[in-house]
């Protein structure tokens, strides 16, 4: 059988080619953009793995730390300790902030998830499990472990709100359900941190305080400094991780704490769900539409590359019929060349999907199941986008061969 596809190759190889590596690109793109979902996905599974958690004990009807403000005294996790089939409870706490790094000459901010955490070493709920340099946080105060994605080294000061932390540990791969690289710091700094105001604010209060005939009564000495110090602490945290004895249910875990506690608990499956069906829906419907969009663009751009190639060699088709050769062998011919180009695209797509998805700011997951599924669409799309050529073919008079 002719082959349209060889004929353009052979005598206008740079035409189809480039053409084939255009529709690639696009490909390309199409493939990062599932990837980019996939990365979201896998970020927030990353980060309920890293928490090391069962259970995360939040507010009372709040969604926790992940997807809505959460505010609970610090002092709960010493009753859940007492819970039945309760291991280990650890407070924790979530902000997400620009860290500033202090280097030779200048500064440089790092936007990052800012992780307050009881030092209680490896193996409890809340702490790195990654360590690929130093080691993990002993003291209660000014240590830092940054994931390698901040670009921070070990011993290098960096700077959250007013207080200088030194970083003695790395971690690789610990990163917020948004992808940023997560620092740990101790819990007390990290409580400081997320509720500090600012100077002129803590002058302002103490003042407003001291005017308050409630608070500083002329009889009552001492008063006044008591609620001035209240006032200066802040003895919450978001959440409690829960870690639950071996062979323990969680949900069975669960239910006294909230019953008991007054408190909204959540089992690792009820956080995914959160997080995935929750915080990155949005994302994941925008992300659906663009690539409903790439492929309707790369299905219009196949088939207007089709049809100009047949038409090219509308003549050569005349002759083909003039001689008898049967309707199915030309409109084969034609689906052989779409199939052609979507394979030069498929193929120059995947590699520049895999050469240009680590230098993206987001996590990348090219995963091979996206790409099989992207090549049978790419092979779909190329099929119906020939059917415009392939009737304009059939159409052909054969007396054009000859002229007429």
């Amino acid at each position: 059988m002719i082959s349209l596809a060889g004929r353009d190759i052979l005598h206008s190889w740079g035409k189809f080619v480039f053409t084939g590596i255009g529709l690639g690109l696009l490909i390309g793109v199409t493939l990062t953009m599932a990837g980019v979902y996939r990365g979201m996905v896998d970020d927030a599974n990353v980060l309920l793995d890293n928490s090391g958690a069962d259970l995360w004990v939040v507010q009372q009807d709040t969604l926790g730390p992940y997807a809505e403000s959460s505010s609970i005294y610090d002092d709960t996790y010493r009753g859940i300790l007492g819970m039945s089939g309760v291991a280990r409870a650890a407070n924790v706490t979530y902000l997400t902030m620009q860290v500033r790094q202090l280097v030779d000459g200048g500064t440089r901010d790092v936007r990052a998830m800012v992780v307050g955490i009881t030092p209680d070493g490896p193996g409890h709920p809340g702490q790195p499990g990654y360590l690929v340099d130093g080691r993990h946080l002993t003291r209660g105060h000014y240590e830092a472990v940054a994931d390698i994605a901040t670009g921070f080294a070990l011993g290098e000061r960096i700077r959250i709100r007013r207080n200088e932390f030194t970083v003695v540990g790395l971690t690789r791969r610990m990163v917020s359900s948004g992808g940023d690289p997560m620092v740990f710091i101790p819990i007390k700094d990290a409580q400081e941190a997320q509720f500090l105001k600012d100077n002129d604010a803590i002058v302002r209060q103490r003042a407003r305080t001291a005017q308050n005939p409630a608070l500083n009564r002329p009889g009552v000495p001492g008063l006044l400094n008591a609620v001035i110090a209240s006032q200066s602490t802040n003895p919450t945290v978001n959440a409690v991780l829960v870690q639950v004895k071996h062979g323990a249910d969680p949900d069975t875990v669960a239910e006294p704490i909230r019953r008991w506690k007054r408190l909204t608990v959540y089992t690792r499956t009820q956080m995914q769900d959160i997080l995935i069906k929750k915080l990155i829906a949005t994302a994941a419907k925008q992300i659906a539409m663009f690539l409903v969009i790439l492929a309707i663009v790369s299905a219009a751009i196949v088939a207007f590359i089709i049809y100009t190639l047949t038409m090219g060699k509308i003549r050569e088709i005349a002759v083909l019929k003039l001689i008898g050769t049967k309707n199915r062998t030309i409109a084969a011919m034609i689906l052989q060349q779409a199939v052609a180009l979507g394979l030069i695209g498929f193929v120059v797509g995947k590699i520049s999907a895999t050469f240009w998805a680590p230098i993206f700011p987001k996590y990348v997951l090219l995963e091979s199941g996206d790409a099989v599924r992207g090549f049978v669409a790419v092979m779909v799309i190329c099929v119906l986008a020939s059917v415009l050529a392939i009737r304009a073919a059939l159409k052909v008079d054969p007396a054009e061969a000859i002229g007429g």
